[in-house]
């Protein structure tokens, strides 16, 4: 037992200092997909994703849905000049549409409006950070988060886990995670919501009290993934919410989650305010 004492005092500090400082995505890392090539593409590209998420307009124009995608990385092996996987953690947003790249928009890009209220991502990401750094040294009021799977394949539960764990313990920021539905700020949905658990979502949602955001985890949570075209799910938790924060992959990473999370606390402080 004594043994992990200067173990511990050897290794120093483990745990992330995000969203401090950036955190670097280790080597081999598959982040949501991008888009390439800014040029047209054959309308046969549409037939390399299994949960359409590609499409491809009349003039060629190539639209990738990352709220669509589960990274399974069909098209990158048949199309690597146009397709590749980016290296960043943070994919969070807070509007369905800008989830959508096209290939007009550059590597990376959206060709997505602005927010509803005008601020950019990066803005409002900036914003939220700040709100938070200042609760979470003041520890005046924590932001209790509650976690629902509404059909999820267990993947979105493992990297919600991991939130906690001493490498990225965000209780470290005042976030704790909580079973009761009315001490919860931040509601986070993972998996499509099938028919069994359309009204547990709906009554979890409707014991917390306001102001309260909520986080669609994963993209089964986004669009309903594979399960989507059979119509085994509705087809994503906004096909029963609305939805304020989307954070797309399979699964996303638990630094994306934080990034999710950030941004859900700039909406709670919007509504405060407001």
């Amino acid at each position: 037992m004594l043994a992990w004492i200067p173990r511990g005092l050897s290794r120093g500090r483990v745990t992330t200092a995000y969203p401090r400082t950036p955190e670097s995505p280790p080597e081999g890392f598959q982040g949501p997909l991008v888009v390439l090539e800014p040029g047209r593409g054959p309308a046969e590209l549409q037939q390399l994703c299994p949960t359409g998420a590609i499409t491809v307009a009349d003039d060629g124009t190539i639209a990738l849905d990352r709220g669509r995608c589960i990274l399974c990385g069909a098209c990158v092996r048949a199309q690597p000049r146009r397709f590749a996987f980016s290296r960043s953690f943070e994919s969070a947003v807070s509007r369905r549409a800008e989830l959508i790249q096209r290939s007009g928009a550059g590597v990376g890009g959206s060709s997505a409006a602005l927010p509803e209220d005008g601020i950019p991502r990066d803005a409002q990401l900036r914003r939220a950070r700040a709100a938070l750094g200042q609760q979470a040294r003041a520890l005046r009021r924590s932001i209790h988060v509650r976690h629902i799977d509404t059909g999820s394949d267990g993947c979105e539960e493992w990297e919600i886990e991991a939130l906690w764990n001493p490498y990225y313990d965000i209780a470290r920021l005042g976030f704790q995670l909580t079973s009761a539905p009315r001490h919860a700020d931040i509601l986070m949905a993972s998996g499509g919501v099938t028919a069994p658990m359309r009204e547990p979502l709906l009554r979890t949602w409707e014991l917390m009290p306001e102001p309260k955001a909520l986080i669609a985890v994963g993209t089964d949570a986004c669009s309903g993934g594979l399960a989507a075209p059979g119509g085994l799910v509705a087809g994503g938790i906004d096909q029963v919410l609305p939805v304020d924060v989307y954070v797309p992959g399979s699964p996303p990473a638990p630094i994306a989650l934080i990034d999710a999370l950030l941004l859900a606390v700039g909406r709670l402080r919007a509504e405060v305010r407001g």
